[in-house]
């Protein structure tokens, strides 16, 4: 896999497709004045960043992959909560010896002010030309949070896959959604069929879905797509490409299913 150059600050690829893909939280990467000031160590780091994501959305034609972390700017929050303060905003964690100046904030909320702008021009394209747009929104999440050897959080408390749909206007898309749902869970999952559940680990109350849905009411979807860290070692960092492939595959079916809706709804 080629890597990025280590100022980029996203990768973006266009397509004529009106389903599209983001990994806002995929990134690792710090610029240098935030890795110099940050305490959390890297693993710790990547323990709350969701790493492979990018991978997961590869199947789809138009997509951005984010290789920011989210301790420099948090995508999926609103910009007055997309930098990090204090440990009340960050799982208790202490990332900085004080908290940042507003020089810093700043600095870092060019890259978020950029991004939504960069997001405005892409859906208004999608718009102009397809009428309407799907994006799936695709996170990961811990289910192992006191210890490598603890117990998980119970299965009924974790699906596999976490539908969000909070901020969407869930009815007018109920004809795309109920069945897409469907069609996740008849896909090869590794073997088995995944567990695919809507609002119960998270509900999609991101800064994308919510920046979908407020600026494209009538005419865009974006769903939060949530993966529990079974396709990794959430404490080692250490993937298994079977459910990494796994992953993908559902990605590919549900953005399949969209685009298909889309085509005929």
């Amino acid at each position: 896999m080629t890597m990025p150059p280590a100022a980029a600050w996203w990768t973006l690829q266009r397509a004529d497709d009106a389903v599209f893909a983001t990994a806002i939280h995929d990134g690792h990467a710090l610029r240098p004045e935030v890795a110099a000031a940050m305490r959390l160590p890297d693993a710790e780091r990547l323990r709350e960043e969701d790493p492979f994501t990018g991978q997961a959305i590869a199947g789809v034609p138009g997509r951005v992959v984010v290789h920011r972390s989210r301790f420099e700017v948090d995508l999926n929050r609103a910009a007055d909560q997309a930098v990090y303060r204090v440990p009340e905003q960050c799982w208790g964690l202490h990332l900085w010896d004080a908290p940042p100046d507003e020089a810093f904030v700043q600095h870092s909320l060019r890259l978020h002010h950029a991004f939504y702008r960069t997001l405005a021009t892409v859906f208004d394209d999608l718009v102009r030309h397809h009428g309407r747009f799907v994006v799936f929104d695709v996170h990961s999440y811990n289910h192992r949070r006191d210890g490598p050897t603890a117990a998980a959080t119970p299965a009924e408390d974790a699906p596999e896959v976490n539908i969000g749909t909070w901020s969407m206007p869930r009815g007018r898309w109920a004809g795309l959604l109920d069945p897409l749902m469907d069609t996740m869970r008849a896909v090869d999952f590794n073997g088995r069929h995944a567990d695919v559940r809507e609002n119960i680990a998270f509900q999609g109350r991101g800064e994308l879905a919510r920046f979908v849905h407020a600026r494209y009411p009538e005419t865009g979807c974006a769903i939060a797509l949530e993966f529990k860290k079974t396709f990794m070692d959430e404490w080692t960092g250490v993937p298994d490409p079977a459910e990494l492939a796994a992953m993908r595959r559902l990605v590919d079916a549900a953005a399949a299913h969209a685009r298909e809706w889309l085509a005929h709804a």
